[in-house]
């Protein structure tokens, strides 16, 4: 059991990972003239495509009638709103903004857990949420030099659906997630939501593939696809199967650590104290976050007593 939840933190931790490099790729190839909705399309139809390959070599499963229709409707939360709805918010708004309103997340599940899960908000998890929201402010406000352009509010609005949209498909779909390989799961998701977007982006995306763009940008695409699609959803759902909605909401705290991470590399940014201490405080909050008390392990409390 033990190595089964050390598996799944390390599978949150990269997918955040890849996740936090995602929106400086795809905002880079936005600037050179993919559309949103084209990007948001790439994104949801060559993720469905992978994971159509992959569950070729899966072991094949028999979904009941009721549970391919809650997979429409995870669908549309975890894939359509989620995923296509925070790239054309990026789009609108700035990459600071967007990042400062995913730490939003783990607030937000942990609120929803307790109301559909009934999982308690205990002041152990407060405070790990505290801790980690404070470190991603602090890293995300000091790589912000001042020539960021201005945010937008409709973006902002766009990007915060986003963050309820997956914490909502965190909590209402624990269920249905341990109930079959995450092959099966993510290539119907994916499916529903990529006819949901068709009618909408197909012109758009028409456009652009008649366009001719540099070959850097189709890696960039590439990469959003790939990573920060096939890969990173492939491994919160690993880490989804066996840790709370809040566990996982909390690893959207990396998101920062990569941004801030790049740009030290990249010589765009300096790695000094106040970033240190702003990592410490992201870690500090997710391990308080594990340490809290689920409703499972009260009630058997209340029951040995």
């Amino acid at each position: 059991m033990r190595s089964k939840t050390v598996k799944a933190h390390v599978s949150l931790f990269v997918a955040c990972s890849m996740w936090g490099l995602m929106s400086p790729i795809g905002k880079a190839a936005m600037e050179a003239g993919i559309s949103s909705l084209s990007l948001a399309s790439f994104r949801i139809m060559g993720g469905a495509a992978c994971f159509w390959i992959a569950s070729l070599f899966a072991p094949k499963e028999k979904v009941s009638g009721h549970d391919m229709l809650m997979l429409f409707f995870a669908g549309l939360l975890c894939v359509a709103f989620t995923q296509g709805l925070f790239i054309i918010g990026l789009s609108l708004t700035s990459p600071i903004d967007s990042t400062v309103i995913t730490t939003s997340l783990p607030i937000i599940t942990m609120i929803l857990a307790a109301l559909f899960l009934k999982e308690p908000i205990t002041s152990l998890k407060v405070t790990g949420v505290a801790l980690g929201a404070t470190g991603a402010l602090i890293l995300v406000l000091s790589n912000h030099g001042g020539s960021e352009k201005a945010g937008n509010i409709w973006g902002d609005i766009l990007c915060f659906v986003a963050q309820i949209s997956f914490a909502c498909y965190l909590t209402i779909f624990k269920g249905l997630i341990s109930r079959y390989n995450i092959f099966t799961l993510m290539k119907w998701m994916f499916v529903f939501a990529s006819i949901c977007y068709i009618p909408f982006t197909f012109q758009s995306l028409s456009d652009t593939l008649s366009q001719s763009f540099p070959v850097t940008v189709w890696f960039q695409i590439g990469y959003v696809i790939v990573f920060g699609t096939f890969l990173a959803s492939t491994l919160v759902l690993v880490g989804q199967k066996t840790l709370r909605p809040t566990v996982v909401s909390m690893y959207n705290y990396m998101q920062p650590i990569v941004g801030a991470g790049v740009a030290v590399m990249i010589g765009m940014g300096t790695f000094g104290w106040l970033k240190a201490i702003a990592t410490a405080l992201i870690f500090t909050g997710v391990y308080v976050v594990t340490k809290s008390r689920s409703r499972d392990q009260i009630q058997g409390e209340k029951n040995n007593i």
